[in-house]
């Protein structure tokens, strides 16, 4: 480990006294300036968040970088706010959370929460009986008017 310590300090003493191609200036030198010329970081640090609104598409998936999350199937056709950083992505509609999602760096992943799966089968079930309650109602034919008016 001494023999690759000392190694590293005379590469470093080369390559910091050797004269730069571009700047003419020896880099041990040019740090100075350098650091005379760099600002402290401000005391409140700007949050690394990434922020955009769309309208929420029929299959009720937002799609950021190239991964799909899901949202909750009740707001399709609403206006939606999406907000991703670091670690998550969220989705509000008029300040009510409608998704929240560990971020995946992974590609090209379809990431649906359990609670959106549970809405989307009451979704669907909800439908079935509607379309079950609408077959059922009876249908008058029309023939009957043209009788009693005498147009036929």
């Amino acid at each position: 480990m001494a023999e690759f310590n000392n190694q590293f300090s005379a590469w470093l003493r080369r390559a910091n006294n050797r004269i730069h191609a571009t700047t003419k200036v020896q880099p041990s030198e040019a740090i100075y300036e350098d650091r005379g010329a760099m600002v402290t970081f401000p005391a409140v640090l700007p949050q690394p968040a990434a922020r955009f609104g769309q309208r929420l598409a029929r299959d009720h998936y937002v799609r950021v970088d190239t991964n799909d999350y899901s949202v909750n199937p009740r707001f399709v056709g609403r206006r939606i706010e999406v907000r991703v950083d670091l670690a998550s992505v969220s989705a509000t509609c008029d300040g009510t959370e409608v998704a929240r999602h560990a971020r995946c760096l992974a590609r090209h992943q379809s990431l649906l929460a359990p609670e959106h799966s549970r809405v989307l089968a009451a979704m669907r079930a909800e439908r079935l009986v509607v379309e079950a309650f609408a077959a059922a109602v009876e249908e008058r034919d029309l023939a009957v008017y043209d009788r009693i008016t005498e147009v036929a």
